[in-house]
């Protein structure tokens, strides 16, 4: 049964949309299909606890796991490892669609949600950013949740 709750939300310029909060099965996962721009992605990150896995619906996503690149394009499954430093980006030149699932997905939930801006369901592409992200807040938020971001290489 579905929550009272916002669904989707604009994460870093991401549009992304709850298709199951872990308070909806049970605490066993969650379940976000996401729209990722061009050069959109998410920095190095890591969370020992939560696993994590992403299915590639539409367009192409270049993965990181471990150190080890991965092209991936659509029908393509993607899984982290528990704890594996992990990113990933949007390549090409449209938006890519992926579906992301974390189990248990307590921290994701915190996480996306404690940094996202509510959209009207409506919607189906993340707005421009309106400037850069404030790096503090998500820090915190991430380490609030039990995330570790880490800079980029180089």
């Amino acid at each position: 049964m579905p929550t009272e709750r916002a669904r989707t939300y604009d994460v870093l310029g991401i549009l992304m949309r709850f298709h199951a909060f872990p308070e909806e099965v049970q605490g066993k996962y969650c379940l976000v299909e996401a729209v990722v721009p061009p050069g959109r992605g998410a920095p190095p990150n890591h969370h020992a606890g939560e696993t994590e896995a992403f299915f590639v619906l539409d367009g192409a996503i270049e993965f990181m796991v471990d150190g080890e690149l991965r092209r991936a394009g659509a029908g393509t499954h993607v899984a982290i490892p528990d704890g594996a430093v992990h990113a990933f980006t949007s390549i090409g030149d449209r938006p890519a669609r992926v579906l992301i699932l974390n189990a248990p997905g307590r921290m994701h939930d915190a996480f996306f949600t404690g940094i996202g801006t509510v959209l009207p369901e409506e919607t189906a592409a993340p707005p421009a950013p309106a400037g850069p992200p404030d790096l503090v807040h998500v820090l915190q938020v991430a380490e609030a949740a039990g995330m570790t971001i880490l800079p980029p290489p180089g």
